[in-house]
């Protein structure tokens, strides 16, 4: 089941009756950079290619943020490369694409988001009838993306003038954010990204949501939609230019149609590349992964050569 879906379920029964929340505030992805980064690491794996450290940093709104670091043998430079995992995942998705990048001479952090983290630190997003509350969490998770540059940026290993993103689901969607707001990205790779909150809540036939919307008043999961919907990627994808953009999507996407991925898609600011694969959401067509390497040899400064 996608995670919204599932912050949807939990959050309706109980609250379905309030009405939502104004907005109080604009949306935010500011911090202070100045901030120390406080970093405390761990190494939990060594191998004669790589380590893979696990780590934990401080980030804005006291908030300390857990990540995986894998750091290829060698001196350097080092292309930096950003990770943002699907919103039911963890931090440990992209493990094995970041060891094979290791190979290719690319350092990669792959932080969590703040839903995943243990208390204090953890934001829960079953705020249904709250959901000024639910975007300032995904705000959060950016910042959060944002300090995770700033460590990678911090050492004296890698090329910032190569720093790359990837992003799956909601990674992407961090990911369209990200690249327009954050210019020290240097390219981006969107895999499965949801252009608009609404193609999901209001249009998707899952049966669960059909009867969701089906129980919830009149214009609550509407009011939802736009109030979240303030950090849609579709709101940013369009500002991410001169950053060059992958996008790839899957031609059997569960969660949201062709034709919503393609409004994304034609949003998005040029230079740009939009591919389909045989996949669902998962996106687990061997090709996807090969096209991504690719794209990260030619525009991030991978070496070539490696069979994923």
């Amino acid at each position: 089941m996608h995670p919204l879906l599932l912050v949807v379920l939990l959050a309706a029964p109980a609250d379905a009756g309030v009405a939502p929340a104004r907005v109080p505030h604009p949306v935010s992805f500011e911090y202070d950079g100045r901030q120390p980064l406080d970093v405390k690491d761990a190494v939990v794996a060594e191998t004669p290619e790589l380590t893979i450290h696990d780590l934990s940093y401080a980030s804005a709104n006291q908030q300390r943020v857990s990540a995986y670091l894998v750091v290829p043998r060698g001196k350097g430079p080092f292309t930096p490369i950003l990770f943002g995992h699907w919103g039911g995942g963890t931090r440990a998705e992209f493990i094995p694409e970041a060891k094979l990048y290791a190979g290719a001479g690319a350092i990669s952090l792959l932080p969590d988001y703040p839903w995943d983290r243990s208390e204090p630190y953890r934001r829960k997003t079953n705020h249904f009838d709250k959901p000024v509350l639910d975007r300032d969490t995904f705000a959060q998770a950016v910042i959060d993306l944002r300090r995770g540059i700033d460590l990678l940026l911090s050492r004296k290993d890698v090329d910032a003038k190569r720093l790359a993103y990837v992003g799956h689901s909601y990674g992407a969607q961090w990911g369209a954010i990200l690249t327009a707001v954050d210019r020290r990205i240097r390219s981006s790779v969107l895999v499965a990204g949801l252009g608009a909150l609404g193609d999901f809540l209001l249009e998707n036939p899952d049966p669960e949501l059909v009867e969701l919307r089906k129980a919830l008043p009149a214009g609550t999961l509407e009011k939802y939609a736009e109030v979240v919907g303030e950090v849609d990627g579709i709101r940013f994808v369009g500002k991410a230019a001169p950053t060059p953009l992958l996008m790839q999507f899957g031609k059997f996407e569960e969660h949201f149609d062709r034709a919503s991925a393609e409004r994304y898609a034609a949003a998005a600011s040029e230079p740009k590349k939009v591919l389909w694969y045989d996949a669902a959401h998962d996106m687990n067509d061997p090709r996807c992964l090969r096209d991504r390497y690719g794209w990260l040899v030619e525009h991030a400064g991978l070496r070539p050569g490696l069979t994923p």
